[in-house]
């Protein structure tokens, strides 16, 4: 099977079928695609190997007026580029394979290899959680399109942990049975792209610039794609450097050595390379965020919805700062509307917990300082209303003796009541007066609504006791904070 000229990859056509194609076919029709049509980190990692073909083909764009031009010839350069790179694309064979190790054997002469399922992290096969299947247990063949989606997303976010020993080049491969995170899985960190019109603007708008990535990884540091530049053994210093430490190196990264077994049942697993992560390195799609006194990724949570950490995804890079969001923001958006996808893989050490997702239309505002610092205004005064209502539901069951307040209850009502208006804190970007009275703007409107209604909700009031708790509640629940009360100037 190659990449190139075999169907894989699943997307969606402007009248909403949805399609495999291979890459050839996706890039010659992405004008006409709408999007892809896959899980979160899946997304991630199909969206990495494009970018990083597309990068590769354009040889840059080099700076913002080279970016803005390049829309109407990717296509052209992509389809020559396949053509010329088109053998390193191969599945299987005795050639060289996409992603894969060259003269990886198992480390012992009796290892049966592992299950191949064990390259789809929804499935679960070895150590892997049951939370997105269970009807593990016999051994499940993958079709070959299925097992190149599998290769390239394992390949970014195979999570740390315990791991076998192979032989490549008759030599044990890294890490003496232990690996570290693939480049896309530390800190959860969540990942960020633009939405376009088609897949092809999609792509457009992701670019980075060779300007950008100097500016960040200092000179020289683009790099090659692996299959341009591959590692054929440890020694070869160039080609390790070049994956682990350069731009289109680190898009489709190599951080597992694998070797697909020709019946598409078994695969050899091990250790590939060890790709540093931030500080050391900062993926392009990632956020970054100061807490405290030191910089961080910005992580996704379960409990946290993603519309809630939007204020420090749009942060515009200023000039000796390195919190801002991904780079392919930092740009300036003139459409009155912007459509971002952030999405990311939960995970709790070596322990996939869940994969999320989210896309939200940007009002222009959004991308402007007093616009984000009144958005966060309006996210901070719901957090604000949420300790309230925790506090008034811990009276209510103190006053009844209750000795499991119904705390996860009340949120989960509450934030899933108050993302329904997302609409009104969107125009607090827009219009940042309002946020100079919260508690009667729509926005705040609409969160003491959730508030009363979880509380509600949470705390029945059937009975004399029931309802004399309930009204103790209430007055904790109702009181109005003096970071939110109007100034007379701002009231006026």
């Amino acid at each position: 099977m190659n990449l190139t000229s075999d169907p894989w990859i699943p997307a969606i056509r402007a009248d909403g079928r949805r399609e495999l194609f291979s890459l050839d076919e996706l890039f010659f029709q992405a004008h006409e695609l709408r999007d892809l049509a896959v899980k979160p980190h899946e997304r991630i990692a199909l969206m990495r190997l494009l970018l990083c073909i597309t990068q590769a083909a354009l040889e840059g764009p080099a700076d913002e007026a080279d970016w803005e031009a390049c829309e109407p010839i990717i296509q052209g350069r992509v389809r020559s580029y396949l053509d010329k790179w088109k053998g390193r694309f191969e599945l299987f064979g005795d050639e060289s394979r996409f992603l894969q190790f060259s003269n990886l054997k198992p480390g012992k002469e009796t290892d049966e290899g592992n299950a191949a399922t064990k390259l789809d992290l929804a499935l679960a096969t070895g150590n892997n959680t049951t939370l997105f299947d269970n009807a593990a247990g016999e051994p499940r063949e993958l079709s070959s399109s299925r097992a190149a989606l599998n290769l390239l997303t394992f390949q970014c976010f195979a999570p740390g942990g315990r791991i076998g020993v192979a032989k490549w080049n008759g030599q044990d491969t890294a890490g003496n049975g232990s690996s570290n995170h693939a480049p896309c899985t530390p800190s959860s960190m969540l990942h960020t792209f633009v939405l376009g019109h088609s897949l092809l603007n999609s792509l457009h708008h992701n670019l980075v610039t060779r300007e950008q990535i100097e500016d960040f990884e200092g000179p020289n540091r683009w790099g090659e794609p692996v299959w341009e530049q591959p590692v054929l053994n440890a020694d070869n210093k160039a080609a390790v450097e070049n994956a682990r430490l350069t731009f289109l190196g680190r898009l489709v990264p190599l951080s597992r050595a694998v070797f697909l077994g020709e019946d598409s049942l078994s695969i050899t697993l091990a250790n590939g390379l060890d790709h540093p992560i931030f500080p050391v390195f900062r993926e392009v799609t990632a956020t970054v965020i100061r807490r405290k006194d030191e910089l961080a990724l910005l992580p996704a949570s379960t409990s946290r919805g993603l519309w809630r950490q939007l204020a420090a995804v749009t942060v515009k890079r200023r000039a000796g700062a390195e919190s801002c969001g991904p780079l392919a923001l930092n740009r300036s958006f003139t459409a009155s509307k912007t459509s971002l996808w952030v999405g990311a893989m939960v995970t709790d050490k070596a322990k996939i917990e869940d994969v999320i997702e989210s896309s939200y239309s940007l009002p222009a505002g959004m991308f402007t300082e007093f616009g984000r610092l009144a958005y966060e205004k309006g996210v901070a005064y719901a957090e604000e209303r949420e300790g309230f209502l925790v506090q008034a539901v811990k009276v209510y069951a103190s006053t009844l003796m209750v000795g499991s307040p119904s705390y996860d209850r009340a949120r989960q009502f509450f934030w899933t009541r108050v993302e329904q208006n997302l609409t009104s804190l969107f125009d607090l970007a827009c219009d940042t007066s309002l946020a100079a009275d919260l508690p009667q703007s729509s926005w705040g409107k609409s969160v003491q609504a959730s508030s009363s209604a979880a509380f509600e909700r949470s705390c029945p009031r059937r009975t004399p006791r029931q309802i004399h708790a309930y009204t103790l509640g209430l007055l904790k629940l109702n009181i109005i904070p003096k970071s939110t009360k109007p100034t007379p100037a701002s009231h006026e």
